[in-house]
């Protein structure tokens, strides 16, 4: 590990704090991304069913 003397604790929160601020902005994409898919989905669904009805 790298020496940093009397910095330790102060680098080594804020690498804390940026792994989790990355590690969130990762899973809140994902999340979102899963929903934008299955509202296109239920968007397409709905679309081809109102097509085969005609």
């Amino acid at each position: 590990m790298m020496e940093l003397g009397k910095y330790t604790q102060s680098v080594l929160t804020a690498y804390g704090v940026s792994v989790v601020a990355i590690v969130g902005l990762i899973v809140q994409s994902l999340w979102r991304n899963a929903r934008a898919r299955a509202a296109l989905n239920r968007q397409e669904q709905s679309t081809k069913g109102g097509r085969d009805a005609r």
